[in-house]
Formats: C-alpha cells, structure tokens, sequence
C-alpha cells in the first residue's frame, strides 16, 4: 500500500505564504518608529524659499544610528526622504520668505514628524536704515544747496531713493544650505 500525501503537498506552500505574512508583520510592526523620538538628519541640496515648492521632495542623511527598543532600524549614513511643506517667498518691501520641511521616511520607514522651518532675514531694519539713510544726505545735500526750502526738496528726494534702493537691494529668501543640521521629531 502506498501512501499518498498529495493533501501535504498542496498545504506547504499556503503555510509558507502565511509564515512569510506573519514575520513580515511583525518586521513592519517592529520598524515603527515610536512618537517623540528625535531624528537628526543632514539634508543634501540647497534649498531657498524663492525657488522652492509646496511638495517638493528632498533627501538627506541619517546623522546618528536610530534605534528603537535597543535595536538599530536605521545606522548613521542611512538615505531620509521628505517633503517641502509649506513655503512662502519674499516680498520686496515687506515679508521675509518662509520654509518648512518635513521628514517623511528614514531608510526606508514611513515616519510622520514636525516641521522645521525657517524664515528669511526680516527686512524692516535694513529698510530703515536704508531710508533713513537717503532722507538725511537728501536733506544735508539740499540744505547746503538751497538752505531750509533745499532741505525739505532734498529730504523727499532722499526718502524717494532710499525707498527705491531697499526696493532694488531685493527679497530676503529664507535658505537651508546644503548639509545642514536638521532635527525633526516623530508625532
């Protein structure tokens, strides 16, 4: 009598597919990176808020080894992905451009995380002074020209192209330079 195990055979391959489930479930569930854990990454290209766009992907590197609950998901070097979140560009005259990042995966897990932002140089002191600045020579100009009439014309002239020289000297962009230090924290 011989004994067939056409049953067994046709059962070994669904086991297997189940067990190849399971451990997988359990390598994405153990590669979770926990909320409140700090990542510090190192982007690698610059990025400006007069260039840049909302959704824009860019990468980075891991600084230090991440571990979670003793183990290394991800050792220093490991490639960190994320996206520009939220960017404003500058004004002439007024607001300073505005840039935030997200991480949104490190070396290969999905993350969720703060932003880190960054604004531009703000513009109200160098336009003061910038002004200022042309008021005062328009009105020293004038007042040796043409007395206390020359003064008053040269002050207006002076306000006009200090007004016009801060319109000229451009936007103040805010800017991540390439390789810099980024800290982000997992939500």
């Amino acid at each position: 009598m011989r004994l067939r195990y056409s049953g067994f055979r046709s059962i070994v391959p669904h086991l297997a597919a189940v067990l190849m489930l399971t451990a997988g479930a359990f390598s994405l569930q153990a590669q979770q990176i926990p909320a409140g854990t700090a990542i510090v990454v190192q982007n690698t290209t610059a990025l400006s808020s007069g260039t840049a766009t909302d959704g824009q992907r860019w990468s980075g590197t891991l600084v230090n080894d991440l571990s979670v609950n003793g183990q290394v998901v991800a050792p220093a070097g490991s490639r960190v992905r994320g996206v520009v979140s939220d960017v404003e560009s500058s004004g002439r005259l007024s607001k300073p451009g505005m840039l935030a990042l997200e991480l949104t995966s490190v070396n290969g897990i999905p993350v969720t995380t703060d932003m880190y932002a960054v604004d531009g140089e703000g513009h109200t002191k160098s336009n003061v002074a910038k002004i200022g600045g042309g008021t005062a020579v328009g009105a020293l100009l004038g007042g040796i020209f043409g007395g206390g009439k020359g003064a008053a014309i040269g002050a207006a002239v002076g306000a006009g192209a200090g007004t016009a020289g801060a319109a000229a000297t451009g936007k103040k962009e805010a800017k991540i330079d390439a390789e810099t230090t980024l800290t982000f924290k997992v939500q």
